[in-house]
């Protein structure tokens, strides 16, 4: 210790040089947080599962979702029928969601047109959704190097933000809004 006003130095365990105390918190070497149960589970089945079950997973819920809406015909569906919005059966309001079911059996029939008058932020995202896990799957299974889609905080950010004005204007009784009404 050279001087009256520097701290003593003490040794730590991680560190193999000596380091002055410290009072304050945080303390001034750097540990890594302790992860969960959960977490530690994901990993370790992440790691040890093949490449090919995830991509496989998500063509399985794909094929799911994609059955589910051909199976149910949504656009012939009555007030309380399956598949129903919950939000506007028990509300009236138009849910940010509302649509997109019957926008994606449109799509399924190649109808452009009427899927975008159901759901027309459903349908612009579409081509990006699959492009995205055609790029990852590829990348995984293959090795193709199809170049990323990389989405950025504030594109999301955007695009949240487009999706909120959408459903508060699809909810509004005047005109020109009760155009985006479904």
């Amino acid at each position: 210790m050279s001087s009256a006003t520097s701290q003593p130095e003490v040794s730590h365990p991680a560190l193999p040089h000596q380091v002055p105390a410290w009072d304050g918190y945080p303390p001034p070497y750097h540990q890594e947080p302790q992860q969960d149960r959960v977490t530690r589970f994901i990993q370790r089945t992440w790691r040890n599962s093949p490449l090919w079950a995830a991509p496989t997973a998500m063509l399985v819920c794909m094929a799911g979702a994609v059955g589910y809406t051909l199976a149910t015909h949504p656009t012939e569906a009555n007030a309380g029928a399956a598949p129903s919005c919950l939000l506007k059966y028990t509300t009236g309001f138009t849910c940010p969601g509302c649509g997109g079911t019957r926008a994606a059996w449109f799509l399924l029939h190649g109808d452009l047109p009427a899927a975008a008058r159901h759901h027309a932020l459903f349908v612009f995202a579409v081509p990006f959704l699959l492009y995205m896990y055609v790029a990852w799957a590829g990348k995984r299974l293959f090795g193709w190097r199809i170049p990323q889609l990389v989405l950025s905080p504030g594109v999301i950010g955007a695009f949240i933000a487009v999706w909120g004005v959408f459903s508060v204007l699809r909810n509004l009784p005047w005109a020109p809004f009760t155009a985006f009404a479904v």
